[in-house]
């Protein structure tokens, strides 16, 4: 049977998410947000069945739920749905069913089921919490930059006047970093894994340094409506520096094969950028 339950507010939620044995996400792929609802199930010992999107993409563990792949076999929607259907009917039918309903004559309990819910509690629940997220917040972000700002503000802010200075002048000379010679072409390439992809560059710098032009390969591939992904990216390494010249090589395995769209990207660098997005001089090749 199925029962829609309407008027969904905190107060309902309450009661499902500490009544419901499974909980269920499945939109389609990869519109959901968030699905945090569920996080709140999984801190009760709710097990999850849920598209691998949201935050069960991060919270799944295998024996504290079930998922559905993450991978989308079909464009159609319709056709994607009938076979999401088919893979839930199965699972809930062979796998979930039975963990249920196999009960044990002397506790009444299942024990496998018992077990689902220790695992939910101890290896998914633990991971959603405001504690967790309050310490990547303070460790990934809040004490780096306060760092950084200190670090900035020293000297009567010595780093940000250096950096200040060395942005403009790499604005001044960006437009002399040109090609002068490569090994491969920028177009698709075919990648095998037993044979490494090679390349080579050299590039005239200006007046700048290989210190401050990093240089990177990127591979990409088309989806079906055109659109490009980036796949892999990977620096180059200074092999020689002479009148203002710097050759550059890399090699690249294949994690695996394909054809690839493969470019190269000159991008400015400096120990005090905070990151790649804060200075916009980048120029491909």
């Amino acid at each position: 049977k199925i029962v829609f339950v309407p008027g969904y507010d905190i107060t309902l939620a309450k009661r499902m998410v500490q009544g419901v044995d499974v909980w269920m996400n499945n939109p389609t792929r990869p519109l959901e947000a968030s699905g945090t609802s569920g996080e709140k199930a999984a801190m009760n010992g709710t097990m999850h069945f849920s598209v691998l999107d949201g935050w069960w993409v991060e919270g799944y563990k295998e024996g504290a739920g079930w998922a559905l792949p993450i991978e989308q076999a079909y464009e159609d929607n319709n056709f994607q749905n009938e076979l999401d259907a088919a893979t839930i009917y199965q699972i809930l039918e062979n796998d979930i069913a039975p963990a249920y309903y196999n009960v044990d004559r002397t506790t009444g309990r299942s024990r496998e089921w018992v077990g689902y819910i220790k695992n939910t509690i101890a290896k998914v629940a633990c991971d959603f919490t405001t504690n967790r997220m309050l310490t990547d917040y303070i460790n990934q972000y809040y004490e780096p930059q306060a760092k950084g700002a200190d670090a900035v503000k020293a000297d009567d802010f010595a780093q940000a006047r250096e950096l200040a200075a060395w942005k403009n002048r790499v604005r001044r000379e960006w437009e002399n970093v040109r090609q002068l010679s490569r090994t491969e072409p920028v177009t698709n390439y075919d990648l095998s894994l037993d044979t490494p992809y090679h390349a080579e560059m050299e590039l005239s710098l200006g007046s700048l340094t290989p210190d401050e032009v990093g240089l990177e390969v990127v591979f990409s591939q088309q989806d079906a409506h055109g659109k490009l992904h980036i796949v892999e990216v990977q620096d180059f390494k200074v092999e020689s520096f002479q009148d203002g010249v710097a050759k550059y090589s890399v090699d690249v395995l294949p994690e695996k094969t394909g054809a690839y769209m493969v470019g190269a990207r000159a991008f400015a660098k400096h120990p005090l950028l905070a990151h790649r997005q804060s200075f916009e001089c980048v120029k491909w090749l």
